[in-house]
């Protein structure tokens, strides 16, 4: 039972899934029966479900609140995201290619990970104002520093009997770096990303707390002054189901990008 390496055939592990989920809701729902808890604290899983056909389509608006609400978060986290790989990708590999660029900026962005990035948004929105610069640099940034030491360390982890190889076939160090470290990392570069994007699902609602008219971030907010906790918890249940969605998708891609991988 404990060996990480046993194959788990799919059906056992979908099944495995549902089992879990059904017992949290059970459960869920046996304690809102129960009146154990006040629904003003825990919403019955009936109640959130009802706030959330109400995101879904409210009457009021000719649109949906919540696909609005869901394309701004999306269009936010995808912006952010780019941003992160196009910077912190290059930057990693670097680091774990050099051990003397490595050993200069580690000092600087090893600490970033233990640092509490939600004080940064008072100096975010001083430097860039309250718009979407400030929400999106806020994302970046909340992603970044945990995407940089992965790809660094995905770097690191290629043994160095390839490198050895690849010198001795008279490549160059840049020719080293391009077609041999960073082929050999890229599945777990890759890792890297699904799990930077993982990191600003989490933060989304934050980013959207600070002059934001749409997102779900703002929809939370907005329930929570009205104390409306169905709808908080409705707006938290979607952030889940897109962030594993967002999760399984690149998961997907990862496997028909490297069919070797899933075969390991």
């Amino acid at each position: 039972m404990f060996n990480p390496h046993e194959p788990l055939a799919t059906s056992a592990r979908r099944n495995l899934a549902i089992a879990s989920v059904s017992l949290f809701i059970l459960a869920w729902t046996a304690l809102s029966a129960s009146g154990a808890v006040s629904e003003a604290r825990l919403p019955a899983p009936w109640s959130v479900l009802s706030a959330l056909s109400h995101l879904a389509w409210n009457t009021d608006h000719q649109t949906s609140p919540l696909l609005t609400a869901i394309g701004w978060s999306t269009f936010r986290i995808g912006a952010a995201m780019s941003l992160v790989v196009a910077l912190g990708v290059p930057l990693g590999v670097l680091m774990g290619a050099s051990p003397r660029i490595d050993a200069f900026l580690s000092p600087l962005i090893d600490p970033l990970r233990s640092a509490p990035i939600v004080a940064v948004l008072p100096i975010l929105m001083m430097w860039l104002g309250i718009g979407e610069e400030m929400k999106i640099a806020f994302l970046w940034l909340g992603a970044v520093v945990y995407l940089v030491p992965m790809v660094r360390d995905a770097i690191q982890a290629v043994p160095q009997a390839y490198v050895v190889l690849s010198q001795d076939l008279g490549a160059t160090p840049l020719e080293t770096v391009w077609h041999t470290l960073l082929p050999l990392a890229r599945p777990r570069i890759f890792d890297a990303v699904i799990v930077s994007v993982g990191i600003e699902w989490t933060y989304i609602t934050v980013a959207e707390y600070v002059n934001a008219t749409e997102g779900l971030g703002y929809i939370i907010q907005t329930a929570r002054k009205l104390s409306s906790m169905d709808q908080v918890f409705a707006g938290i249940l979607v952030i889940l189901v897109l962030a594993l969605l967002t999760d399984q998708v690149l998961k997907a891609i990862k496997r028909w990008w490297f069919p070797w991988e899933a075969e390991a």
